[in-house]
């Protein structure tokens, strides 16, 4: 490793030479990288109540839908409330959502998500009522009921409370029933194509190859860095499920394009192993200014009908901090020579964030740099 560091005050420090690897690719298998035509979920989403809280439901004046909801649903099962004043405190409004995978018969169970919408302040111990699931379509495709298991606790008093987790949150394991199923032909396809979460065209022809191979044919076609096309016909499979079974598991080696990614709340920096460099010399600064207002009240003598003024007093002050070191980077800098000649310079991961940001600017950085 080839130490890149410089002083900017005339001295020079140690170097040395080490040779960097060349990176290997990672081999991985092919079903984790791409999405297969048709084997797909879909989105469920429905509205209902959830009943048996302990005082912890929705205020009913603040939130009048749930009481129009649960009068909705007392006259459904014959109890007639019109008229009647009732303020329950067991009841919350909440929005279920669930994912209805693929392949999903009727009859089997799905996990839902429920989460309240109103004010109530914990979905602990409540039950979801009988709610129908819809999808995109308007149809329903499941039907959700059973206890709910909220994760957290609120407590609190006359003067403060104190929450942990997400109370008004939960989730039903197995908590929704399949009503229907999405009609889908994926027995009968001719053709297929598989999406590459990551689209790049080296992988993507590699992924053809190993098919083919595998095949011992020419039926999988790149059409595009993101798509691979495999005509069910020419390979002679028995149905694409049989097909998938064969080269779900086949290992490729993915390449990976060279990126920077920041997460600019956190102070996460992440960097890829292809990251490459240009010379460039790299310097911090650490200039503090500080402003600090400490105003006096003039006090006017005794036995006058003067009121007390308040004098602002205004103090400013400049620190440069110590002073700092140049680093500069050779053309044959990689992410350790990088990331070794910053910690050497005292820098923490805000002003790497700033000195990669600055470094991509100046067209050293060769790499996708990704701010979040």
């Amino acid at each position: 490793m080839k130490e890149f560091l410089k002083a900017a005050v005339g001295f020079l420090l140690a170097a040395s030479v080490v040779t960097t690897p060349v990176h290997a690719e990672t081999q991985v298998r092919i079903k984790d990288i791409v999405s297969f035509e048709g084997v797909r979920g879909n989105d469920l989403v429905g509205y209902g109540l959830v009943v048996g809280l302990n005082g912890t439901g929705d205020g009913l004046r603040n939130s009048p839908y749930t009481e129009e909801a649960l009068v909705t649903l007392l006259q459904q099962l014959g109890v007639n409330v019109n008229g009647e004043q009732f303020r329950p405190k067991n009841v919350a409004a909440v929005l279920i959502t669930a994912d209805l995978p693929a392949f999903a018969r009727a009859g089997s169970r799905i996990d839902v998500v429920v989460s309240a919408i109103g004010d109530a302040k914990s979905l602990l111990g409540g039950t979801l009522v009988m709610t129908p699931l819809k999808a995109a379509d308007g149809a329903v495709y499941a039907v959700a009921q059973g206890p709910i298991l909220a994760g957290g606790f609120t407590a609190e008093g006359d003067a403060a409370s104190v929450t942990q987790g997400v109370p008004t949150s939960g989730t039903m394991p197995n908590g929704a029933r399949v009503e229907r199923e999405i009609a889908f032909d994926f027995a009968n396809m001719n053709r297929m194509r598989l999406a590459l979460r990551e689209p790049d065209f080296t992988t993507a022809i590699r992924i053809e190859q190993a098919i083919n191979s595998e095949t011992r044919g020419d039926g999988a076609r790149m059409l595009d860095a993101g798509t691979v096309e495999i005509d069910l016909g020419s390979i002679g499979a028995r149905s694409p499920a049989h097909l998938l079974a064969r080269i779900e598991n086949l290992s490729v080696a993915a390449a990976q394009q060279a990126r920077v990614v920041i997460d600019q709340r956190s102070g996460t920096i992440v960097l890829g192993a292809d990251v490459r460099l240009s010379s460039v010399a790299v310097s911090q600064g650490g200039l503090t200014v500080r402003v600090e207002e400490t105003p006096q009240v003039a006090v006017p003598n005794p036995f006058t009908d003067a009121d007390p003024i308040v004098v602002p007093r205004t103090g400013v002050g400049v620190d440069t901090g110590e002073e700092r070191r140049m680093a500069l980077v050779e053309e044959t800098a990689t992410l350790a020579d990088l990331v070794d000649g910053l910690n050497a310079l005292g820098v923490g991961p805000r002003g790497m964030i700033d000195i990669l940001k600055t470094i991509k600017t100046a067209g050293a950085l060769h790499a996708e740099l990704i701010v979040q």
